[in-house]
């Protein structure tokens, strides 16, 4: 039975896919990623990231020396894939919006990846919520302010739980602090995917 949080204004599923959705879930985006593969950005200060990813919609997340962008083509100039109608149904769940999302950013966290405090700012309209899906090992998820500093909260993220950033929390600083590796099966070799769905325009 899945149980909602509150937390400095993110709303938290813990437990929303079960088992057998989380399977169905995860096959859906092998799938995307053996048409688009993960990669490993480079920010626009020349550092590579941790993370890999790629993205399935309208438009893809990118980052590189230009600039964190959307972008309606891969990097090879093909199209991203569509994102998957399982995906699709969670942010139908939870988003509370009837417009669909245009972006679907897909992360891969290893043992010894993390993700630094930021904001998800690069979008058009902050008044649509970012939705946050879970698969594979536990990750250690910290809730910060809309500026810079003071005072953060951390809580596991389990695989299936959701994560909804809207209102208040939808401009927060956040981040992944670490892994907790081999905390789940649903990867055979270990690792977390996060997917993050968002309306660009």
């Amino acid at each position: 039975m899945a149980e909602q949080l509150r937390i400095r204004g993110f709303e938290i599923h813990k437990g929303l896919l079960g088992q057998a959705e989380q399977a169905t879930v995860l096959g859906a985006i092998r799938e995307v990623v053996e048409y688009a593969p993960l990669v490993r950005p480079v920010t626009p200060s020349g550092k590579q990231m941790s993370v890999r990813m790629t993205s399935a919609g309208r438009v893809g997340w990118v980052t590189d020396r230009r600039g964190y962008r959307y972008e309606p083509r891969r990097p090879s100039g093909v199209d991203w894939p569509p994102i998957p109608q399982d995906v699709l149904a969670i942010w139908d769940a939870v988003s509370g919006v009837e417009r669909a999302p245009d972006c679907c950013l897909i992360n891969f966290y290893g043992e010894d990846t993390r993700m630094g405090l930021h904001q998800d700012r690069d979008e058009g309209d902050f008044g649509f919520p970012v939705v946050s899906v879970s698969l594979g090992d536990d990750a250690l998820f910290r809730m910060g302010n809309t500026t810079r500093g003071g005072k953060t909260e951390s809580i596991w993220l389990a695989s299936g739980d959701v994560v909804v950033m809207g209102g208040a929390a939808r401009l927060a600083y956040h981040g992944v602090d670490r892994i907790r590796f081999g905390t789940s099966r649903l990867l055979p070799k270990g690792g977390r995917i996060n997917l993050t769905l968002r309306v660009v325009a």
